[in-house]
């Protein structure tokens, strides 16, 4: 399919044929790159995705302890002065 580059205000764009669009599964928000003199777009990535993956991997690895558990107090303060009400 061709397209046209167009202007839209002070940049350029081109309009996606909507049958690609439907085929790639494009939606919402998405990341745009130059790749080998290509301009690549791709589905934004969220933040957090796969952390649950990860934490699970970390849990069977055993390596989901709390690091304050075992770190020593920045000072005597922490550990005489300190009082939770």
């Amino acid at each position: 399919m061709k397209t046209r580059i167009i202007a839209i205000g002070n940049s350029q764009g081109i309009r996606i044929p909507k049958p690609l669009l439907e085929e790639s599964g494009l939606v919402g928000e998405v990341e745009v790159s130059v790749e080998n003199a290509s301009i690549v777009v791709r589905p934004a990535s969220a933040p957090r995705a796969n952390w649950d993956a990860v934490f699970s991997k970390m849990a069977e690895q055993c390596d989901d302890a709390w690091l304050d558990a075992t770190s020593s107090p920045l000072s005597s303060w922490d550990e005489e002065e300190w009082q939770w009400k």
